[in-house]
């Protein structure tokens, strides 16, 4: 069984905001919702300024705040670390909005379900990348299986610093980043 992750390298995200994009598209995400956004940061005292891109995203965590607190059962983990909310069971109560704290989910407007990033596991059944790493054109969203040592993300993890948002948080995020400057937190 794999274990899905995504490694974001913040050296090579340039904000185009194709991965929105894709994800809005391939996804129906409504105008005033999203699954991913890009969180633009910066660092320093002027006139020493870094600005770094940080995409974010559900972290598809390996201890999912946001299924422990679903009243319903809705919001669970499959087997290859995938965090999905099965939208017929879901009834909208926000418990876990409140419960995740990357701010990853919203209430459909439309249908009133609780809505995330999926890793587009329907794309991932057909053989196909997640929406956002197939168009990132800088190529800084890379996505893979973590049990197989030769995966690229794999591969990234060993090879450079990488750091997890909230990693006192306690969930295990499977998003993990490496820092265009500085060290990891």
């Amino acid at each position: 069984m794999p274990g899905y992750a995504m490694v974001i390298d913040q050296r090579r995200c340039v904000g185009c905001m194709a991965c929105i994009v894709a994800c809005k598209t391939q996804n129906g995400v409504p105008p005033e919702c999203f699954r991913t956004r890009v969180v633009e940061e910066v660092d320093g005292v002027f006139p020493d300024l870094r600005m770094e891109l940080r995409p974010e995203l559900c972290n598809h965590c390996d201890s999912p705040t946001c299924v422990q607190n679903c009243p319903t059962g809705a919001s669970y983990k499959r087997d290859d670390g995938i965090v999905l909310v099965n939208r017929m069971r879901c009834v909208g109560c926000k418990a876990c909005i409140a419960a995740c704290p990357y701010g990853a989910r919203y209430i459909d407007p439309d249908h009133g379900y609780a809505d995330k990033c999926t890793f587009c596991f329907e794309r991932l059944e057909e053989g196909e990348e997640p929406a956002c790493v197939s168009t990132c054109t800088g190529r800084a969203r890379i996505f893979g299986d973590l049990e197989d040592p030769e995966s690229e993300v794999s591969r990234l993890l060993r090879g450079y610093a990488s750091y997890v948002l909230l990693a006192g948080a306690g969930t295990k995020p499977r998003v993990h980043y490496i820092r265009k400057f500085g060290k990891p937190e």
